[in-house]
């Protein structure tokens, strides 16, 4: 009996069958179509670009092994990917030699374009309208000009401002915002979409948080759509992914977004990721997209130092036309050093307590309405406070303890805010160093045992310490 495309690959399918689970199968391998059989290369038909990656990934050993059982050892297998331009224009067809070797296959393939006329379900297209339109689930509040600089984030947000100007055109791409919780990885990165949206209007922006994309791609399984799923975020101009880290565990989410990560990368569209750790540390997720997220630039968001939080606070303040005393955000400054998200919700708490109980905020009316929230919130007192108060009970200017000088003083109040920020503050020794001056850890281990001996040896010095613990336990 005469070889057909057809008998060929319903042999091949019998074998498939028996080897991957019924789901799988009917997943994919059931929507392939046998188009022709030239000598010894067997043609098929697959409906998308994903597809065709999906399958030479995870499928191919399988694959090679049992077109070469029907069709000797110079067997070979080709795809013809189906894009649709429209939805009521023919397919056109391009194709795919199997290489034999997923990853191969899958770099040496080119990215097939995609249509922006076709009307792709999706929950974030604006109904009734042909041409894609999207809404970029940006909050409009985020932008560069409420994101405040300083020590903590200038890289980053310098970072951000160049791939605002130029999307997929420097080389931070992709460009990776890491940092704790309330740093401001949101709202740089939010702050990007909106500035591209703002200076490129034309250009398909999205910002989706981790879980969001995860429902999607739930949702798109369940209703058999995942073409679609993949053709939207595959046309975006700029994608920026919140909480990345958030993927950990979920192989197939991570596997769709590999596939959408290359296709952008490749196009020369812009990727923004962010998480709450380095991709060093990110646990969970498969090393070939912890790779790629090494490609671009990583940047880190840290604790704001005092001068900044109180940058942002004068800055919050100005943009809600408020005016509070100095001394008031000073004390919040110093006293809500976790994070801005927790700093700002101070403020805020603060000018509440302040409507309802008709009382004009001043310091006394700050510690009494924020005791509770400051006693919950900082975990450890800062070392700028420590250094501050300090210096205001040796009378010592703040910059000196920073300085190179040797007078006694000053080398006794540098050592003392050492020994304090190792005592009541989880800094490492690095840290401690570096933030007194640019000192290393061998400087902080010597400051520490010679406040040690000093407390132990000197009643006075003992004194001097205590008194200033004192006034650490009261702030």
């Amino acid at each position: 009996m005469e070889k057909t495309s057809t008998s060929v690959w319903n042999n091949c399918l019998q074998i498939i069958k028996d080897n991957i689970p019924t789901q799988s199968f009917k997943t994919w391998f059931e929507p392939i179509k046998a188009l022709r059989l030239e000598g010894n290369i067997l043609t098929i038909q697959v409906p998308s670009l994903f597809f065709y990656e999906w399958l030479e990934e995870h499928y191919v050993g399988l694959l090679r092994k049992t077109v070469k059982k029907q069709l000797g050892e110079d067997g070979r297998l080709e795809y013809n990917i189906v894009v649709e331009k429209s939805s009521n224009s023919t397919p056109f067809t391009t194709n795919m030699p199997s290489n034999g070797n997923g990853a191969e296959g899958k770099n040496q393939s080119m990215p097939m374009p995609v249509s922006l006329n076709k009307d792709i379900k999706n929950p974030f297209v604006i109904p009734g309208l042909k041409k894609l339109q999207v809404d970029p689930q940006l909050n409009a509040n985020y932008s560069f000009e409420t994101f405040i600089e300083g020590d903590c984030n200038r890289l980053a947000r310098s970072a951000g401002y160049a791939v605002a100007g130029k999307p997929g055109g420097t080389s931070f791409n992709p460009l990776m915002i890491y940092g704790g919780v309330g740093l401001g990885k949101t709202h740089l990165a939010q702050a990007i979409g909106n500035e591209v949206k703002r200076t490129l209007p034309d250009k398909l922006v999205l910002y989706v948080s981790c879980e969001k994309f995860t429902q999607q791609f739930v949702d798109a399984l369940k209703n058999n759509n995942i073409n679609d799923f993949v053709n939207f975020y595959q046309a975006m101009d700029v994608l920026i992914m919140d909480d990345v880290h958030n993927f950990a565990g979920k192989e197939k989410t991570q596997d769709i977004f590999f596939h959408i990560f290359n296709h952008l990368h490749q196009a020369g569209k812009q990727l923004i990721i962010t998480s709450d750790k380095a991709p060093k540390d990110l646990s969970g997720l498969e090393e070939r997209l912890l790779s790629r997220f090494k490609w671009g630039l990583s940047a880190d968001l840290q604790i704001p130092d005092l001068e900044t939080r109180m940058a942002i606070l004068n800055k919050k303040m100005y943009t809600d036309g408020i005016e509070l005393p100095s001394e008031v955000i000073e004390y919040v400054a110093h006293n809500i050093d976790n994070n801005v998200r927790e700093l700002e919700g101070a403020m805020i708490s603060l000018l509440a307590q302040s409507t309802l109980n008709k009382k004009e905020i001043d310091l006394n009316l700050a510690k009494s309405m924020l005791k509770n929230f400051i006693k919950n919130s900082s975990k450890e007192i800062s070392m700028e406070y420590i250094q501050k108060l300090v210096c205001e009970y040796f009378e010592v200017p703040i910059e000196m303890v920073k300085s190179k000088t040797r007078k006694r003083e000053i080398v006794q109040a540098r050592q003392i805010s050492m020994y304090l920020s190792k005592s009541h503050t989880k800094t490492s020794l690095k840290s401690i160093g570096a933030f007194f001056g640019g000192r290393d850890h061998s400087t902080v281990i010597y400051a520490c045992q010679t406040v040690e001996d000093l407390i132990d040896t000197d009643k006075k010095f003992k004194a001097y310490v205590a008194d200033i613990q004192k006034k650490l336990k009261m702030s």
